[in-house]
């Protein structure tokens, strides 16, 4: 009876390893994931211009989002404020890449969408999908930027620095 337990026990330990090490799949993502927004950006191209001017949108989008998050409680209210304010976010993307001589096409959208493993200063998000407003210009084939809109870790500290 105890080497039977004693196989299960390592058992589930090899399963945990092989889930976490060899397939990369973080255990505590999903969680993670269902109570955060992030905020995504990519950029029309690598070139240094499309790169630049996505930094403007990136500025300029969250200039106008921080005094309607900077109050929010939960994910759904942000989510919310958001989705009410996708028309403005789209018009400021496309007033900011006119300013800069550009007449790149952009979309926005709340998504899931797959992300790399980041930190922001003391906290680390596994890679894996994630809700996410997600802004595109142009074709989008571009290196993106991304943050956490809901908690708030955009505005804060050195993310816009």
């Amino acid at each position: 009876m105890k080497q039977w337990f004693l196989r299960i026990i390592g058992a589930g330990i090899l399963f945990l390893y092989i889930w976490t090490v060899v397939l990369g799949h973080d255990i505590l993502q999903p969680s993670i994931a269902s109570k955060i927004l992030r905020f995504h950006v990519l950029a029309n191209s690598d070139s240094n211009a499309d790169q630049a001017v996505k930094l403007e949108v990136r500025n300029a989008v969250g200039t106008y989002l921080q005094p309607l998050l900077s109050d929010c409680e939960d994910l759904e209210e942000t989510k919310a404020i958001v989705e009410t304010h996708m028309e403005e976010i789209i018009a400021v993307s496309e007033q900011t890449l006119q300013t800069y001589g550009y007449d790149y096409c952009v979309s926005a959208k709340i998504t899931e969408t797959n992300f790399p493993q980041k930190t922001y200063g003391a906290y680390t998000f596994p890679k894996g999908t994630y809700e996410a407003l997600q802004i595109v210009i142009g074709e989008g084939k571009g290196k993106n930027w991304w943050c956490v809109l809901y908690p708030n870790m955009c505005f804060k500290g050195s993310v816009f620095e």
